[in-house]
């Protein structure tokens, strides 16, 4: 797509403003490992059950009031789904998601029970990208892309705004350190732009870590022909937006990537130390954290990201015997 700006960190304290006007924060845990004190940011518990609400009404309320009844189309696995969904529930305006046939049926339900209409389509046979792109023009509508835009990686930044107004609340200090999922690196990059004077980790799924090996390369490497299975479905993106690694990459962030057992160990840690339902894409940080992939450090900052499992998935999950 063409890119008419770049995101700033004055769009995303206008985001957070934003967002502030229509749901509260989400919740700030703050728990003791090892000694350290880590805050857990649990955008799990957002009204529609993860972070992507605050770029979809960003993008959504920067949309000219003459054009909004057209509506907007967005391609998702399910969370930025929602999200869109939601912000143009509450605009009054339609909405039309390209999800993955594949896409787990608690998202994709959601998505249907906010109004917006689904297309499915194969992810190892179609681009999402081209169909959205074609339904868009064909109905005049905007198209909301989940990462490869402004105002989106705007949004998800002001996450960053919020955890940092209560880390100091809590007496933690500034935020020194923050790890964070990364699938296309909309809210790794919205979050490089709230937090300049903290260092930004991105995690992702082993043989997903496209943006780590980018970072480290200089230039965009994309996934693989063939990754291996992965649940963390809202993580499949093969390949990153030249948006998003450019405001990474200026910033030096870093990545690692973390195993499925990893994942699952942090599904369940959180379920039984923080009390919280968390999807495997949305776990993937603290998954790095308790693996030691990333060292405990004084202000360090831990999103997770999403908690719309699919139950007997999680079930399954929350049943494995370490």
């Amino acid at each position: 797509m063409t890119i008419l700006r770049q995101p700033t960190r004055a769009g995303v304290r206008d985001a957070a403003a934003k967002v502030a006007a229509i749901v509260p924060p989400s919740p700030l845990f703050v728990m003791e490992i090892e000694g350290v004190r880590v805050a857990f940011k649990a955008e799990c518990l957002q009204p529609m059950g993860a972070f992507k609400l605050r770029g979809a009404w960003h993008r959504l309320t920067a949309i000219e009031t003459d054009l909004r009844s057209q509506g907007v189309v967005a391609f998702s696995s399910g969370n930025h789904a929602q999200g869109v969904a939601w912000a143009a529930k509450r605009l009054g305006m339609p909405a039309l998601i390209v999800m993955p046939s594949d896409a787990p049926k608690a998202k994709r339900e959601g998505t249907l029970a906010l109004g917006a209409e689904v297309v499915t389509y194969d992810r190892a046979t179609e681009s999402r990208e081209k169909i959205a792109a074609a339904l868009a023009a064909a109905r005049g509508a905007v198209l909301v892309p989940s990462f490869d835009d402004p105002w989106v990686i705007e949004g998800q930044g002001s996450a960053g705004i919020e955890a940092a107004a209560q880390m100091q609340t809590t007496g933690l200090g500034a935020p020194t350190r923050v790890v964070v999922p990364c699938g296309g690196g909309g809210l790794a990059a919205g979050l490089a732009l709230a937090l300049p004077d903290a260092g930004v980790t991105v995690v992702e799924p082993e043989g997903w870590d496209d943006m780590r090996r980018s970072l480290e390369a200089g230039w965009i490497e994309e996934v693989g022909d063939s990754p291996p299975p992965t649940a963390c479905d809202a993580l499949q993106t093969k390949r990153v937006s030249d948006l998003t690694f450019h405001v990474l990459s200026r910033r030096g962030a870093t990545g690692v990537a973390v195993s499925e057992a990893e994942i699952r160990t942090a599904q369940r840690w959180a379920a039984e130390r923080l009390r919280l339902v968390v999807e495997p894409g949305g776990a993937v940080a603290l998954a790095a954290l308790l693996a030691g992939r990333v060292a405990l450090e004084p202000g360090m900052l831990v999103l997770l990201s999403g908690g719309n499992v699919d139950l007997a998935a999680y079930g399954r999950v929350l049943a494995e015997t370490p």
